[in-house]
């Protein structure tokens, strides 16, 4: 893998006559990051455009080296959103076996993607019927198919109790620690401790960047939240 996965450069998003991601220089490598702050600051925005779904009104986005969105990209990048995104009238396996054609990976995949989010027991159940924990793993299995290079999460774990969310962060690090760069959007601070590198942003701008302890000793703040409330009254001044 590249050294850095992402580099976004100079990125402006406009919505209307608003700047939602504004003048934004990220470099996204190895390892879990995460991109916390409140809703509606702009991560799903940000998120959209590293997989090149979203227009950009200036700046460039390349992952691996190739513009976001390229055709080469394709079976290199997983992404899940915040929406489940399979089928409630297909099983588990049904979902897995119609992606895995479309993105023309092996169906010994299925069974892999099946494995590594622990879906094992509820591989025949109708999606329609799982829980919301095995619903998102479900969209995770999908995102897994063919073992992509970088996995792009906007805010998995949303609406999931404390359990189910040790576990998919367990999972995220297995996959980071298996070669897969692990992006993924939070607004739960708590989650923050979570992750090698964390980007805190705020109306569409990333206010810190580091790991969890270094910003909260640059800060002299115990907890990433008090580290988010002080960087913003900085900023504020």
């Amino acid at each position: 893998m590249m050294k850095n996965a992402v580099e976004v450069r100079d990125l402006v998003v406009v919505r209307g006559d608003r700047e939602v991601l504004r003048h934004l220089d990220i470099t996204v490598g190895g390892g879990v990051t995460g991109l916390l702050g409140p809703s509606g600051c702009g991560k799903s925005t940000l998120m959209r455009s590293l997989v090149g779904v979203q227009v950009l009104a200036s700046g460039t986005v390349s992952v691996f080296g190739e513009a976001a969105g390229t055709a080469g990209l394709r079976d290199r990048i997983g992404y899940v959103t915040q929406a489940a995104s399979v089928y409630g009238d297909l099983t588990v396996a049904e979902n897995l076996l119609f992606f895995s054609r479309v993105l023309g990976v092996p169906r010994s995949e299925v069974d892999r993607a099946v494995e590594a989010v622990d879906l094992v027991g509820q591989r025949d159940q109708v999606v329609s019927r799982l829980s919301g924990g095995q619903l998102s793993r479900a969209s995770l299995a999908v995102a897994l198919l063919g073992t992509p290079d970088l996995l792009v999460l906007d805010e998995p774990t949303v609406g999931l109790d404390p359990v189910l969310r040790r576990d998919l962060w367990a999972l995220f690090h297995r996959l980071a620690e298996s070669g897969t760069a692990v992006f993924v959007s939070s607004h739960v601070m708590d989650e923050a401790e979570r992750c090698d590198r964390l980007l805190l942003m705020r109306e569409g701008r990333i206010i810190a960047d580091g790991t969890p302890d270094e910003i909260r000793q640059r800060t002299g703040t115990g907890d990433i939240e008090s580290a988010f409330l002080a960087i913003v009254e900085v900023d504020a001044a």
